[in-house]
């Protein structure tokens, strides 16, 4: 069995980038063979590769991509991301581009029950097609020797983020500015390429007028993830929309307490006190920022049941296994 993975903006380090990479990845594992192509950007495809089945990232951008397509695929399934159903299902231009690509799609796959449930709401018809397949965690090499390193004595808040404006860079910074008059060995490393150029010139302002305590560390290759997370105290998400964060969910299975915005992507992972915490605007952000500085035994209690959360609920081998069962219903 061979599949084409058809994802936005690839290779990109971008989270769709890293959640098809996986997903390939272990694919492989199982035997599917897997050939992954671009849809958008400078790398787009012009065409698809022979292969049994192709298996789309983000609706929207999926379907642009197939309308410029001589030769369309016979049959697809969908994976819905982030943007795609949270933003562009609602969208009064994009919905009936999104509701089109699912109508002709065989199978629909989204990362949980919420998600799921926000789709049939708005589409019932899809009912008995669509699977909620929770994201596997990735898996990191041991942290190994890098220019990176944490001051000795300070407390590292780090935000995994391309600089984009969904991701609401700036309401980390401001509030961590509020925390750091009260917390001076307060630190906050930025980790992410610049995707948006607007929102950069916003961000890096922001980082150079914080320069004694926060540092913009760039675009980290997701090989090397692992060693930014290993200094991470505390690992942020601070996104006015998320489909699942590959790099939250990431921190959790590293064993990292994570604070992160009460949207839906981030409230299908973290249960809120228990495997990380959930916050809805910026006093709550401060209290939960606080109570992670202050309270050693919340943070390791709360890594460590982030960790077995990940390890529980996210396997690898399952997602790709499942997928497996989707493709061969489908071929079958």
């Amino acid at each position: 069995m061979k599949i084409v993975l058809a994802a936005p903006n690839y290779p990109q380090p971008r989270g769709n980038t890293v959640t098809v990479r996986r997903i390939a990845a272990n694919l492989e594992k199982i035997g599917v063979r897997t050939k992954i192509v671009s849809t958008t950007g400078d790398n787009q495809a012009r065409s698809l590769p022979e292969a049994d089945l192709v298996h789309g990232f983000h609706a929207y951008y999926f379907h642009q991509f197939l309308q410029q397509l001589e030769q369309k695929p016979d049959k697809y399934i969908v994976t819905m991301t982030g943007t795609d159903l949270n933003v562009d299902l609602f969208h009064p231009e994009k919905r009936t581009a999104v509701l089109s690509t699912l109508d002709c799609a065989e199978a629909i796959h989204v990362f949980d029950e919420a998600a799921k449930t926000t789709v049939l709401q708005e589409a019932p018809q899809f009912k008995g097609k669509i699977f909620a397949i929770a994201q596997g965690t990735s898996d990191f090499s041991p942290a190994h020797q890098s220019e990176l390193q944490k001051e000795a004595g300070t407390f590292l808040f780090v935000l995994p983020a391309g600089i984009r404006k969904v991701k609401n860079i700036p309401f980390a910074i401001h509030a961590l500015a509020r925390l750091h008059e009260k917390y001076p060995n307060l630190r906050l490393w930025l980790a992410g390429p610049i995707l948006e150029e607007a929102e950069a010139e916003i961000v890096l302002d922001l980082a150079e007028q914080h320069a004694d305590w926060l540092t913009y560390i760039g675009e980290v290759p997701h090989a090397e993830m692992g060693t930014v997370f290993a200094h991470a105290d505390v690992v942020l998400n601070t996104s006015h929309s998320e489909g699942q964060p590959a790099a939250i969910l990431e921190a959790m299975g590293y064993g990292k307490p994570v604070l992160v915005s009460s949207v839906p992507g981030n409230k299908g992972m973290v249960e809120n006190g228990r495997t990380g915490y959930l916050y809805n605007d910026e006093n709550q952000f401060l209290d939960y920022a606080a109570e992670l500085i202050d309270n050693s035994e919340a943070r390791q209690r709360i890594g460590q049941q982030a960790k077995q959360y990940a390890a529980d609920h996210h396997s690898p081998t399952l997602e790709a296994e499942t997928l497996r069962q989707i493709y061969r219903s489908i071929l079958e």
